[in-house]
């Protein structure tokens, strides 16, 4: 975690079903008010959040919880290769299980790229109670040519750059599992039927859907559907790419807190420069 902002949060020790996940708190407490979930990508973590949760929990006036899927950051590992419902899995189980330890009551999902498509399949399929709203990041329904061109760059990367040393910061001894595990995955030729769009007839709260104009991870098709299927709020900003909350920062946060506001009652905050 950045050391700027180390002393903001609450270390989370969660013990749960996967073994250790490293998980942070910040801002207001599940009994003041409802709680914003943070799910990773998939080469990500809670640290690769950088400051944004501090940000948004300072702006929403509600309390934001993140934390490492196994396998990530400073959470257990886990065995590879992945199985294709890997997701599934995420949504329907170890989510609700990290959820519960946490005390979360009333809650948002935020979901950027595989997190997005987890925060989906979660809401569609068997939500947990208390589910208020879903935001998504760059989310993914199905797997597009673009798609895997750039994660077939990022393997090439791996192997001739230093991306696994700078990924390394993030998540130590767990930079093969957090990569292997991602890559190995959406590289498989088994992988490119994965398609999630029949959950979305499911979801029954309101949905955010934020993409950058330039995401190399996905077309405007991923983010068209998603509004398809669910009827949600459609932005797309320009000069960003996968990466709306590092990217485009105080549009994401606006964007945000404008729509978990009124889901809340929440008055949003005016942003503060930190």
């Amino acid at each position: 975690m950045d050391e700027r902002y180390a002393d903001l949060s609450q270390h989370l020790d969660i013990q749960a079903s996967q073994g250790k996940i490293e998980a942070h708190w910040y801002g207001s407490k599940p009994d003041e008010a409802p709680t914003l979930v943070l799910l990773h990508e998939g080469l990500g973590c809670a640290q690769m959040w950088k400051e944004f949760p501090q940000q948004l929990a300072q702006q929403s006036h509600c309390g934001v919880l993140v934390y490492s899927r196994a396998g990530y950051g400073n959470s257990t590992s886990c065995a590879l290769p992945r199985p294709f419902p890997f997701m599934h899995h995420e949504a329907s189980q170890a989510l609700p299980e990290i959820l519960d330890l946490a005390g979360v009551k009333e809650f948002i999902l935020i979901g950027h790229s595989d997190g997005g498509s987890i925060a989906l399949l979660h809401a569609g399929l068997n939500p947990r109670r208390g589910l208020l709203g879903v935001v998504t990041l760059a989310a993914h329904l199905f797997v597009e040519a673009l798609t895997l061109e750039s994660i077939r760059a990022a393997k090439v990367a791996w192997e001739t750059t230093d991306l696994r040393e700078r990924l390394r910061r993030y998540h130590g001894d767990n930079v093969d599992c957090a990569f292997r595990g991602w890559n190995d995955v959406w590289l498989n030729p088994d992988f490119e039927n994965w398609n999630i769009e029949g959950c979305l007839a499911g979801i029954k709260v309101p949905v955010l859907a934020i993409q950058g104009v330039d995401d190399q991870y996905g077309t405007v098709e991923q983010i068209d559907r998603i509004v398809a299927g669910t009827g949600a709020s459609k932005r797309m900003l320009a000069n960003c790419a996968h990466s709306p909350q590092l990217e485009q920062t105080q549009a994401t946060l606006e964007a945000i807190v404008d729509f978990t506001g009124k889901l809340t009652g929440h008055i949003p905050r005016q942003a503060c420069k930190l």
